[in-house]
């Protein structure tokens, strides 16, 4: 029996699902998005689903831990996991379950990229998020099975980062997911050279109104807009060619207030809501300012960390665009020397448990004098509490294949 399973294989078993190549009409409700200058994603990974919303204005479908876990409960690819696992080595459990989630993976977005003849987004395993070399090697891996249609998402770590340099180096395209600052995807861009970054717009806004520290400040969309800005910024000055994704989009009003974005991935319930209420993009938004904030509030929380870029981060980022350290951990002792402490924090063993308890949004309160003494910015806090949830729908999805071991 074989340790890996070959890419012949992975296509036969997507060609046994015998699905249709389907042809989509034009929308002029989506055109108008593109005339904006977005590009179109669509945030699912639900088959049925997509096919009831794509029209041909959509390039790309995004998916995630989260979104393949949804599929595989269904039990969708019972029978495909006990056909790979007669294909591999009974011993090592945990290698198997990682090899057959990649391939499941793999199938997943190759028919996702047959059907609709698009980008597919996919996601790496949870426990590579540090892992430089597993990083590169599996990325690899997944972009030579479909390198037409593949683009490899990374989590934004110190690991993610060199990792995601490492396949830009080799010419494969890299998401780097989970950014909540234009400080991230500045350093996301100018250090791995990620082709894409995202600020998660709905996710940052749920983070002050889940608190209650503020309803409707449209933090997010100010967020996305400075990140906008200073991407073209780095673009033009040559350091990165990266794009930028809106992504956690929670309404299409929120929609709106980010239209002209690089990209805009769109979840299935807000292409629902802006479709059926015929809301058109007639202008980008995306170069608007937004209203300004109580000073005493931007104070308390650090919140300009959320939308500037300080003169220490853009001087490493000039300096790790040429040259990266080898390790994860020359990279976060470089970047605590450049005073900048509260992007790769050390979290203690009960910081780490409100994190992986308290799911995606953390309760403030836990982490308030950490963010006021610069110890912990939000944007960190709110990447790694999206990483721990995906740690979660990870294991959801490797405890189902065990089953059939």
């Amino acid at each position: 029996m074989k340790k890996t399973i070959s890419n012949q294989l992975l296509y036969t078993i997507v060609n046994e699902f015998k699905d249709d190549v389907h042809r989509f009409n034009k929308s002029k409700l989506w055109s108008s998005y593109l005339s904006s200058g977005s590009h179109l994603w669509m945030d699912t990974g639900d088959f049925n689903t997509a096919q009831t919303l794509w029209s041909s204005e959509f390039s790309a479908l995004t998916t995630n831990n989260t979104l393949l876990n949804n599929e595989v409960q269904k039990g969708v690819y019972d029978l495909v996991i006990t056909k790979l696992a007669s294909e591999l080595r009974p011993d090592d459990e945990n290698e198997r379950v990682k090899e057959i989630g990649l391939c499941i993976n793999a199938i997943h977005g190759l028919r996702l990229a047959k059907q609709f003849n698009c980008k597919v987004s996919v996601e790496l395993h949870t426990d590579l998020a540090d892992d430089i070399e597993g990083t590169f090697d599996v990325g690899s891996r997944l972009y030579a099975i479909c390198k037409d249609h593949f683009i490899i998402k990374v989590p934004f770590t110190a690991g993610g980062l060199l990792g995601a340099r490492r396949l830009h180096d080799k010419g494969i395209p890299v998401n780097q997911t989970l950014g909540f600052s234009t400080r991230q995807n500045v350093l996301a861009s100018m250090i791995a050279k990620a082709t894409y970054c995202n600020v998660f717009v709905g996710r940052i806004g749920a983070y002050f109104a889940n608190n209650k520290l503020g309803d409707d400040l449209m933090i997010g969309e100010r967020v996305t807009k400075e990140t906008q800005k200073c991407l073209r910024k780095v673009n033009e000055r040559g350091y990165a060619t990266t794009k930028l994704i809106a992504a956690s989009i929670r309404s299409a009003k929120q929609l709106m207030h980010v239209v002209g974005a690089d990209v805009l991935t769109i979840p299935i319930n807000v292409i629902s809501e802006a479709s059926s209420e015929h809301i058109e993009a007639d202008h980008s938004s995306i170069t608007e300012t937004t209203e300004q904030l109580h000073p005493e509030l931007v104070q308390q929380l650090n919140l300009k960390h959320l939308w500037q870029v300080n003169d220490q981060e853009k001087e490493l980022a000039k300096q790790l665009t040429r040259r990266v350290p080898s390790t994860a951990e020359d990279m976060i002792a470089l970047f605590n020397h450049y005073g900048s402490h509260d992007i790769f924090p050390t979290l203690n063993d009960e910081e780490l448990a409100h994190l992986k308890k308290d799911g995606k949004i953390p309760i403030h309160n836990k982490w308030a004098s950490k963010i006021e003494n610069f110890e912990i910015g939000i944007d960190t806090l709110l990447n790694r509490a999206g990483l721990y949830a995906f740690k979660n729908d990870q294991k959801a999805l490797d405890d189902r294949i065990k089953t059939f071991l």
